[in-house]
């Protein structure tokens, strides 16, 4: 029973479940930018050619978006970006779900779609519901104060 009572305390913990789904997301997103940044463009051409530079740019924005979702709430040092991250993210996947409803309808726009709203749960999670806090470093710089 006391089993069951912890796991309910941590199921009600709006950050286990930011946490579960930031690691979720970056394996997605150091996946799918990875697979961009070294894969050779003739296996990443599809129904609707990009340019391969864009294609390299968005794989190197999955990666630094990946990064940026699990880092700074790791270590603690300007948290702050990880919901900045996460709207990144977003936008990256406003674009992959109007691109996949072109090329094949709702059905296969839907998963981008839900990737996307996994990210803005993550942005708005970490901005309003659980937002970390950054770590207090004894060697922080010395800040000169006004004396009255």
């Amino acid at each position: 029973m006391r089993i069951i009572k912890s796991v309910a305390t941590v199921a009600k913990n709006p950050s286990v479940w930011l946490w579960l789904v930031q690691v979720l997301l970056a394996a997605l997103f150091l996946f799918a930018g990875g697979f961009k940044l070294v894969a050779s463009i003739e296996m990443m051409k599809g129904p609707i050619e990009l340019p391969w530079a864009f294609l390299r740019f968005i794989g190197a924005a999955e990666v630094a978006g990946a990064f940026g979702l699990i880092l700074p709430g790791l270590f603690r040092i300007r948290p702050v970006l990880t919901p900045v991250a996460a709207c990144g993210l977003i936008i990256i996947m406003i674009g992959a779900t109007a691109l996949s409803y072109m090329i094949g309808g709702a059905g296969m726009a839907s998963f981008p779609f839900v990737v996307g709203l996994l990210a803005t749960f993550v942005a708005y999670g970490r901005f309003r519901l659980a937002p970390q806090q950054a770590r207090r470093s004894a060697s922080a710089p010395f800040v000169l104060q006004p004396t009255a």
